[in-house]
C-alpha cells in the first residue's frame, strides 16, 4: 500500500553506483520519499538542505567514503540524531563494529534483500519517532507547554553554530513579567501559574516563523531566539510581543504603575563567530532587560 506523500518519512540513499540506488528506491519508494546522492560531499549537502529522517549510506565510495560522512554527521549537533544505516558489500565483523562505533544504527550487506531492508528501515524509523517523542517531553516546560530552559540552551547552541557557518545575524529577546511577585502574593499561586501560561502562549504565538523559538527561561522570565534577524527587525518583533501581552489586559491590582500585566524586554543581536560564545548574547540581552526594568518597566531596551 502506497502511503500519501504528506505522511511519508524522507530517506536519503547514498551510493556511487546508480544501479544500487535504483534497487533501494524500488524497494522503498511506495512507503517513503527518497532522496539520493552519489558521493559523500553531495550527501552532506543534501542532509543540510533536506534533513532526512534516515540515511542509507554506502561505505566504499571514491573520495569521501561512508565512514567519513558518518563521522561528520555525528559531530554536527544539527545532524547527529539522524539514524545512519551502512550498506556495504563487506561482510566482516570488524567492519560492522567500526561502523557501529562511528554511530551507525545498523549494517546491511549487499546484495540487499528488499524485504529485510523494509523491515530494518521501518524499525529504525519507529525507534527514531519514539526518541523524538521523549526528546520533546524533556524539552517542554511542564507548566506553560512551551520550550524549557534545556531546550533553549541547546537550541541557542545549535543555531549559533549554524549562524557561524552562514554568517547570519542572531537575535535574542529576554522578557520578564513585571512585578510578578506582587501578582502572586495578591492573586495566589494558581492564578500566577495561569498568568504565566497565558503570557507564554501569547509570546509563542507572536513568533510567526518556524525557525524562531519561544522558551521559558526561568521563573517569570521568557526568551525568544530569532534566527537570521538583524537588530532593527528584532526590536520590531519585541514591540509587537510587548503590545500583545499588554492587550490581554490581565488584571494586576498590585502593579505600582499599571492596572494590568505587562512585560519588560531586553533585546540583543550579534554576528556570531567562532571566537565568541552564545553566552555573550545572553549577557547583552540580560543587561538590556535590567535597564528596561530600571527605567520603569513595560518597555524595551535594545541599544546596540
Amino acid at each position: 500500500m502506497t502511503i500519501p506523500a504528506e505522511h511519508q518519512a524522507t530517506l536519503l540513499v547514498v551510493d556511487d553506483m546508480i544501479e544500487n540506488i535504483e534497487i533501494l528506491n524500488n524497494a522503498l519508494c511506495d512507503r517513503y520519499r527518497i532522496l539520493f546522492a552519489t558521493n559523500g560531499l553531495e550527501a552532506l549537502a543534501v542532509v543540510q538542505e533536506q534533513s532526512p529522517d534516515l540515511i542509507l549510506l554506502d561505505v566504499i565510495m571514491p573520495g569521501m567514503d561512508g565512514r567519513q560522512v558518518c563521522k561528520q554527521l555525528k559531530q554536527n549537533p544539527l545532524t547527529r540524531e539522524i539514524p545512519v544505516i551502512f550498506v556495504t558489500a563487506k561482510d566482516q565483523e570488524e567492519d560492522e563494529e567500526i561502523g557501529l562505533h562511528l554511530g551507525a544504527v545498523d549494517y546491511l550487506t549487499k546484495p540487499v534483500r528488499p524485504g529485510i531492508v523494509k523491515l530494518r528501515v521501518g524499525i529504525h524509523l519507529e525507534l527514531k519517532r519514539y526518541r523524538d517523542y521523549l526528546a520533546r517531553l524533556s524539552m517542554t516546560d511542564g507548566l506553560t507547554g512551551i520550550a524549557n530552559r534545556r531546550c533553549f540552551d541547546e537550541f541557542l547552541e545549535t543555531q549559533w553554530l549554524h549562524t557561524v557557518r552562514s554568517e547570519a545575524a542572531l537575535s535574542l529577546i529576554l522578557a520578564d513579567v513585571d512585578h510578578f511577585k506582587a501578582y502572586n502574593d495578591h492573586y495566589g499561586h494558581v492564578a500566577g501559574d495561569r498568568c504565566l501560561q497565558v503570557v507564554a502562549t501569547t509570546l509563542a504565538n507572536g513568533l510567526t516563523r518556524r525557525t524562531d523559538l519561544a522558551a521559558r527561561y526561568g521563573g517569570e522570565e521568557f526568551a525568544c531566539v530569532l534566527l537570521g534577524t538583524h537588530h532593527a527587525g528584532a526590536l520590531v518583533i519585541a514591540e509587537r510581543l510587548r503590545q500583545r501581552v499588554a492587550s490581554l489586559r490581565l488584571d494586576h491590582a498590585r502593579s505600582p504603575k499599571h492596572s494590568f500585566v505587562t512585560v519588560s524586554m531586553g533585546v540583543a543581536t550579534l554576528e556570531p563567530d567562532q571566537h565568541v560564545s552564545p553566552q555573550a548574547l545572553i549577557e547583552k540581552a540580560d543587561q538590556h532587560l535590567y535597564q528596561a526594568k530600571q527605567m520603569g518597566r513595560n518597555r524595551i531596551v535594545g541599544n546596540q
